[in-house]
């Protein structure tokens, strides 16, 4: 029998050439292959345990691997798409390389149970790694806030001005959302850290070795307590890809408010040369191409997400060959998420707040209207009949084209005293917010302190 016809005892045919190409995954699970590796010494060495090898059949498939391994690494190794994946791949070379004792390397496992731990070993890599990306974004954004602690800059609901917060407030928002995303791949990691080795193609193996033992040689937590779920399960892929969609959408909305603030209409701020590009005919223009970018390839995560989600959605137990089709959106949405991370928090810290234009949009003082009915309800009016009376204030402003810190308060109502222009000084509106989580200069240096911690 030719070694690599491996799993063809009961065909007579070749497989014809279309459904090779067309079921093969060796063109993007090859990436996988340290994992794979790592998966097959630890079988090994538990095989040695249950006295199917010997220690000189180990070693001779340890050190095997260990070649396969950096021939990979380097790029001198041929994949094969007749032996379909990373695992015949490795396998077959093993083999041929070695002989008799890499035959005996698949006894007591399937491709099925090989292929979930591959998967989840991978995973769990690449957590550790995003994770660590996730923190060099909210350092960059931490470098910002505590730079523009005090540059005051509107914010806005429904992109219409509102009150008065810092620039240093606005970028803590997004330290808020990326910490929150480290938190559910933390927890997602949990349930990654599970082997699925021993679990065979479904029902284990009459001959049983000690997954114990493979779980903690491979880093596991533990193992899986039901075979069929242990085979079928992707409920963990799901849900790291969900955590990636959703730092998606954190950094589409970081985006777009960089997007407007670097816009004419606004200023607020301004992107390097090397973070944006030009236009083959308006020579004038300096596009924040990272940023739209960014904001686009969300609709991949997201769309990532939903192809696994609709391939799962109808399967009986335990595998079917639709969930191959789980590992090209996990490692597109882990290629995309690292690199959009990389270049955000490049880009974060190249970026120039222009202090100036800030303030001198916050100097509007209609941002300063709430503070205006807070006013009125610390003289004992009611908040309802406050709002009304600022709003009719802010109607005589906008009727007679007066600034509203200049318009004749105590001729609309006889509640405004004379202090009541005293609401319109910025500096002691933005003091005056110091409850927790409020954009006080003091608060947001004490948060910036807080994350650096």
């Amino acid at each position: 029998m030719v070694y690599g016809l491996m799993w063809k005892g009961r065909f007579s045919q070749q497989t014809a050439d279309l459904v090779q190409r067309y079921g093969e995954s060796i063109s993007y699970d090859w990436r996988m292959y340290r994992q794979d590796i790592a998966g097959s010494i630890a079988h090994a060495r538990a095989q040695v345990k249950a006295g199917l090898l010997t220690k000189e059949e180990f070693s001779q498939i340890e050190s095997g691997l260990r070649d396969i391994e950096k021939d990979i690494a380097e790029g001198n190794f041929e994949f094969s798409i007749e032996l379909e994946d990373i695992h015949m791949n490795i396998e077959s070379a093993l083999t041929q390389r070695i002989g008799a004792a890499g035959a005996k390397l698949h006894t007591a496992r399937s491709r099925n149970d090989q292929v979930a731990t591959d998967t989840r070993l991978y995973t769990r890599e690449e957590i550790d790694e995003i994770t660590s990306l996730l923190g060099d974004l909210k350092t960059a954004l931490l470098d910002q806030a505590e730079a523009n602690a005090g540059v005051v800059v509107p914010g806005y609901t429904h992109l219409q001005r509102g009150q008065p917060v810092t620039v240093g407030h606005h970028l803590l928002a997004y330290v808020e959302m990326l910490d929150r995303d480290q938190q559910r791949l933390s927890d997602a990691r949990k349930r990654v850290n599970i082997s699925p080795l021993g679990s065979g193609a479904l029902a284990g193996s009459t001959i049983n070795l000690d997954r114990e033992q493979i779980a903690a040689e491979l880093g596991f937590d533990g193992v899986t307590q039901n075979s069929m779920d242990a085979i079928s399960d992707r409920d963990y892929i799901a849900e790291v890809m969900f955590a990636l969609a959703l730092i998606g959408t954190h950094l589409s909305r970081l985006s777009e408010d960089l997007i407007l603030w670097c816009s004419s209409e606004f200023g607020f701020a301004t992107l390097s040369d090397a973070h944006t590009t030009g236009s083959s005919l308006m020579p004038q223009k300096k596009n924040p191409d990272v940023c739209e970018l960014t904001r686009g390839k969300t609709g991949r995560l997201y769309g990532n997400l939903i192809a696994l989600l609709t391939a799962a959605k109808g399967l009986p137990l335990t595998y079917n060959r639709d969930l191959q089709e789980d590992k090209e959106p996990l490692f597109d949405s882990i290629d995309t998420v690292k690199l959009a991370l990389r270049v955000n928090a490049e880009m974060i810290s190249a970026m120039q707040v222009n202090a100036d234009t800030c303030e001198a949009a916050a100097s509007d003082p209609l941002l300063l209207a709430t503070d205006l009915a807070d006013y009125l309800v610390k003289k004992g009016v009611p908040f309802r009949n406050a709002h009304e009376l600022v709003g009719k204030a802010v109607a005589v402003s906008f009727d007679t084209d007066t600034p509203l810190d200049q318009v004749d308060l105590e001729s609309i109502d006889s509640a405004y005293g004379p202090d009541a222009k005293d609401v319109f000084n910025l500096k002691l509106a933005l003091e005056s917010r110091t409850n927790p989580g409020a954009p006080s200069i003091a608060n947001v240096k004490n948060q910036v302190k807080r994350w650096r911690q």
